[in-house]
């Protein structure tokens, strides 16, 4: 009788942990399927603006591909938190219609204890969205430059081709009449309309494309004229030698230097900039910080929220998780506004619409708990 009771005591410890265990596989599954979802999201975006500039210089497959991978971190850093928040809502919610909470809730589990597999989940976040953060994003971020730089040295003075016009950059047309196997250039035509009001064309004997590395290229033109049309007269200029660089159409520039910065940088860096540059900087750095800390307080936040999911149908966790990241999104967005602007400190523009999460976040635990 004795040996019954002492397995039947070990059999009922281990029934939380196999519990868990089983919601855990199942959160994990659905973690993985939201995560991989948003990245594929966010990277079809950047494929449609980035494929126009790249398959104009000629860019192949194999580098698409490498600059998608290396925008991962920065993408993962960004989807991580709402993979775990819709991991959450979708695999409570289900327990929840199929009455599993209740079944687990009467035999004696509290909400605490249920939400245990969600905790474990959100610390295993909190801790890959830190590390992406801190190394992982400037780390690629910095390669990604590189990359780019790198296909644009190589490709770019290949895409122009003689007898065709190239749009590759924006705002400017490029026609060639002639060109060596050595890369040499005849009879020049170029309209560059950056200026609006003041278009201009130029036309050269020779010239030669350089690329000096960044995001853009150079042409060295050689015994030319420039015709600058105005409003009833026109100027015109002529030139032995003239330089003339422009930059890829990429829309935006796809990154900035302080993405590149691990946050010890930033913060060496912010202690040397100006007063404006300094407060982008200083937003940058607790962006870093307060990324990974939503991963801590979606863990909260999500058992009590996916109660809500449960009794709104399938597609219920999947609308209000959308939800809570918009209001989130837009409120990081508008205090940022208002930090950039001088009318609230910038720890405060950074951290306030996570405290207030937070403290929401906790409220509804424990109103949860308490049932």
């Amino acid at each position: 009788m004795p040996v019954i009771a002492v397995k039947f005591s070990i059999a009922m410890k281990l029934v939380p942990y196999t519990i868990h265990r089983s919601v855990l596989k199942e959160l994990l599954a659905a973690f993985a399927l939201g995560l991989l979802t948003f990245n594929f999201i966010l990277v079809t975006e950047k494929v449609l603006r980035l494929t126009k500039v790249f398959a104009s210089v000629g860019a192949s497959l194999y580098d698409m591909t490498k600059i998608l991978l290396l925008l991962q971190p920065q993408i993962t850093v960004l989807t991580t938190p709402i993979a775990l928040l819709i991991a959450v809502l979708i695999t409570y919610g289900r327990m929840g219609t199929d009455n599993e909470l209740v079944v687990l809730s009467a035999s004696g589990m509290s909400f605490k204890t249920i939400s245990r597999p969600v905790f474990v989940l959100g610390a295993a976040c909190f801790v890959l969205t830190l590390a992406v953060s801190f190394y992982a994003a400037p780390a690629g971020a910095k390669r990604l430059r590189e990359t780019v730089s790198d296909i644009i040295t190589k490709r770019a003075p290949l895409a122009v081709e003689e007898g065709i016009f190239n749009t590759a950059f924006k705002d400017i047309v490029i026609y060639v009449n002639d060109r060596t196997p050595e890369g040499a250039l005849g009879d020049i035509f170029i309209y560059d309309g950056r200026k609006e009001h003041e278009p201009a064309v130029l036309l050269a004997r020779e010239g030669r494309i350089e690329t000096p590395g960044g995001l853009g290229v150079s042409f060295d033109l050689r015994d030319g004229r420039i015709h600058i049309p105005g409003e009833g007269s026109a100027t015109e200029l002529s030139f032995g030698r003239y330089m003339l660089t422009f930059p890829l159409a990429m829309g935006e520039r796809p990154l900035q230097s302080y993405i590149e910065l691990t946050p010890p940088a930033l913060w060496r860096a912010a202690s040397n900039a100006t007063d404006k540059k300094k407060l982008r900087i200083q937003l940058e750095f607790h962006r870093r910080l307060s990324l990974p800390a939503l991963c801590l307080i979606l863990m909260v936040l999500g058992p009590p929220l996916s109660l809500l999911a449960g009794r709104s149908g399938k597609l219920g966790g999947l609308t209000i998780g959308i939800a809570v990241f918009a209001l989130y999104y837009t409120a990081i967005v508008y205090t940022e506004g208002l930090a950039m602007s001088g009318a609230i400190p910038h720890y405060a523009g950074a951290w306030g619409p996570a405290l207030l999460f937070a403290v929401f976040s906790l409220w509804m635990f424990r109103r949860a708990c308490a049932r």
